[in-house]
Formats: C-alpha cells, sequence, structure tokens
C-alpha cells in the first residue's frame, strides 16, 4: 500500500463499490425531477404514450459519480481493473440483498411495531419491508443491466483510445458512457417491468427513452469533471507515472 498506484485503485474501486451499492437502495424512492426542481412537467409525448415526465429513481444521483469512476478506473487500470471492480460490485450488491432479506423475515419486536411520526402511526414493520423489498425482477434487472452495461462500457472505451491515444479524453469517456447508458436504459425496464410486471412494450420503450435523455444530458454535463478528476490524479502520482499507467491500461 505504499504505492501510490495501489492506493488510487483502492480508493477509487471502493468508492465506485459504495456508490454502486447505495445507488441500488437509494433507488426505490421514484421522485419526479419537474417538482424538485420547481419547473412545469415535460409532457412528453412518445411512441402514442402522453404525458411522459421525469419520474426517475434516486438512484440517478449516485449512478453518474460510478460512471466517471468507471472512466477513470478504465483510463489508468484498463479492461481488467473495470471488470474486477464491476464483478466485485455485483456479488457485493447481491450478498447485500440477500442479507436484506434475511433480515426482513426476522420477527420484530413488540416495541418497535408502531411509531408515531409527525402525528401519523407508523407500522414499521410494514414500512421497512415496502422500503427494502424490492422484487426479484427488479434486482435481476437492475444487476443484469449494471453488469451488461459496464462491459460494453470498457469495450466502447478502448476501441476510442486505440484510434484517438491519450488524447480526446471527452470522447472515449462520455462517448463509452452515452453508449453503455442507452443499452442499460432499456435492459432493467425490459427484465424489471416487461418480463416481471407484465407492462406493455412500447410502454417500456417510451419510459427508457425518457430515462435515456437524462442520462444523456447528465454524462454530457460531467464530461469537464473528468479533466478536474484527471488533473489531480496527475498531480498525485505524477505526470511519468500516470502516463505509464495508461500506456499500460491500453494494453490490458
Amino acid at each position: 500500500m505504499k504505492d501510490k498506484s495501489n492506493r488510487l485503485f483502492y480508493i477509487l474501486g471502493a468508492f465506485f463499490i459504495a456508490n454502486a451499492m447505495l445507488a441500488e437502495f437509494i433507488g426505490v424512492k421514484i421522485f419526479s425531477l419537474e417538482n424538485t426542481l420547481g419547473i412545469t412537467p415535460a409532457n412528453i409525448s412518445i411512441l402514442g404514450i402522453d404525458n411522459l415526465s421525469f419520474n426517475l429513481t434516486a438512484g440517478v444521483l449516485l449512478w453518474p459519480v460510478v460512471f466517471i469512476m468507471t472512466d477513470i478506473i478504465n483510463e489508468y487500470y484498463g479492461r481488467r481493473g473495470v471488470r474486477f471492480l464491476s464483478f466485485t460490485a455485483a456479488a457485493l450488491i447481491l450478498y447485500a440483498f440477500l442479507m436484506v432479506y434475511f433480515a426482513m423475515g426476522l420477527t420484530p419486536s413488540d416495541f418497535w411495531l408502531t411509531r408515531e411520526v409527525n402525528g401519523e402511526t407508523i407500522k414499521m414493520d410494514f414500512a421497512y419491508n415496502a422500503i427494502f423489498g424490492q422484487g426479484m425482477w427488479i434486482i435481476a434487472g437492475s444487476l443484469t443491466a449494471f453488469l451488461l452495461g459496464q462491459l460494453i462500457d470498457v469495450a466502447v472505451f478502448h476501441l476510442l483510445k486505440k484510434r484517438t491515444g491519450n488524447s480526446k479524453i471527452w470522447l472515449r469517456a462520455t462517448g463509452s458512457t452515452l453508449v453503455s447508458q442507452f443499452i442499460d436504459s432499456f435492459v432493467v425496464l425490459f427484465i424489471a417491468f416487461y418480463l416481471g410486471a407484465g407492462w406493455d412494450f412500447t410502454l417500456v420503450i417510451a419510459i427508457g427513452v425518457v430515462n435515456y435523455i437524462y442520462k444523456f444530458i447528465i454524462a454530457v454535463a460531467l464530461t469537464p469533471v473528468l479533466y478536474v478528476i484527471h488533473y489531480f490524479i496527475d498531480l498525485y502520482l505524477g505526470k511519468e507515472v500516470a502516463e505509464q499507467l495508461m500506456v499500460e491500461a491500453t494494453a490490458k
């Protein structure tokens, strides 16, 4: 751990996994982007489905951080680094879900059954199970989309890097994110709601388009952040070590 590159991988990996896991758990909340920002709902019409707005999972607060970490790890540690952390994150997320379901099955204490919150009586065990008890189809869809998106991101990133070298960070980072998130947006909905809940296919596609519009805007908006992180990593490692890692990452 005295080696700076090892410490950096540890820090980036820990942050990557923590954000991926947190995004899965807070994602159970659906919020209105327009109402949160205090603006008029978009009311988009797609494929004959009207009044579509940006109703998103709270996980969108953290997934952009995961995308950035993916590109940074890709840049300095290559395909193997991203794949290792992606499969590790997926395994830990699955483990976390299993532990949550085990906790849901525990018999609650009598004094914990109800709580008074803002003058209302809350059934604690019911609320706990409702919040944490995501359906198996949602979990399957989310994990499948996450892993597939990561693998596609890696492939596109390195394809673009081979063509551009170490220049044009914005192209390979943002480009790979836009492609991988296009796939992710539809895979998770298809598995979780088309296969799992019997939604109409057209509705799934329409909602996927709305979700991707948001992800597209965020991916482009966060491009400058990649340059800032690159700057501080190069400062921490030293220009020579950073460039050597990038050369080795391309070959991995």
